[in-house]
């Protein structure tokens, strides 16, 4: 009696070794894909950490970032270049790619919201208290027109009177800027990463940022006001699965679930994490 329970025994273990030897051979076969993601320079620390979380659950699909200002980006996949997800910082870019069908239909989705604010690196002995004296600095970091931060930031200085009315303020230039501030020198940055690097070195006295480029910058960064969305509108950051013509069905389908990724209630307490709102329609 006591060999036939020990061999009966025994084939139970072989079938349940060979059954884990199966599920470990079936994630070894997994297709292995790559999912290219164009997202905003604002975006790099938390996208980074939410990539890490992704991997920990999907080990066969390697993401692969590209992070600058959305106008960059979207010139870029305008252009050609192999783009699976974009993560704009504001509407107007994704707006732009929709209307010349590069997005997927379906796949777009409001994620996070931001605010943008005035900051001076420690210690500066600044007299600039926001946005309305901004003037009295010697210099001021700046974005360019076509990165959204120096967008609102244009937008938030015509609300507020400091410019004159127009229709978009990406058409004001930064020589503008400055005649309209009395000549103050302006440092004009290729993206917000920049501005906030230019103020938390001293090489200039202000800047406008996002408050998430402030996370990481604690001890060099000094938040002089955090601008009303009455002032800048909402800064809404979209997410959208790219027309990629090269992209296997694979490829796809894995752009899509990092998609849905990024946008779940998981993804959620990250993006607090980096000051972003999550508190979008």
């Amino acid at each position: 009696m006591k060999k036939k329970i020990l061999a009966v025994m025994l084939i139970g273990a072989m079938v349940l070794g060979m059954a884990g030897c199966g599920n470990r051979a079936s994630d070894q076969n997994r297709e292995e894909v790559t999912v290219t993601i164009f997202a905003a320079k604002s975006l790099n620390s938390v996208v980074d950490e939410l990539i890490t979380m992704y991997h920990e659950d999907k080990p066969n699909v390697k993401i692969v970032t590209s992070y600058d200002s959305s106008g960059t980006l979207m010139t870029q996949i305008e252009e050609g270049a192999a783009c699976d997800v974009f993560f704009s910082a504001a509407q107007k870019q994704m707006d732009q790619l929709e209307e010349e069908k590069l997005v997927v239909d379906g796949t777009r989705a409001n994620v996070v919201n931001n605010q943008v604010c005035v900051v001076t690196y420690k210690d500066s002995g600044t007299s600039v208290t926001g946005l309305s004296d901004i003037a009295k600095a010697k210099s001021f970091a700046l974005a360019d027109g076509s990165v959204p931060v120096g967008k609102y930031t244009r937008q938030a200085m015509v609300n507020a009177g400091m410019l004159p009315e127009t229709e978009d303020a990406v058409t004001i230039t930064t020589a503008e800027v400055s005649e309209a501030l009395g000549g103050i020198e302006i440092n004009e940055c290729a993206n917000v990463g920049a501005v906030a690097a230019a103020v938390a070195e001293g090489s200039n006295e202000v800047g406008t940022v996002y408050k998430s480029d402030t996370c990481g910058y604690e001890d060099k960064l000094e938040i002089l006001e955090t601008v009303s969305y009455e002032l800048t509108g909402n800064v809404i950051y979209p997410i959208a699965q790219i027309e990629n013509r090269d992209a296997s069905d694979a490829q796809k389908e894995a752009a899509l679930d990092f998609i849905h990724f990024l946008t779940s209630d998981t993804a959620k307490d990250v993006y607090e994490k980096y000051y972003f709102d999550t508190k979008v329609k």
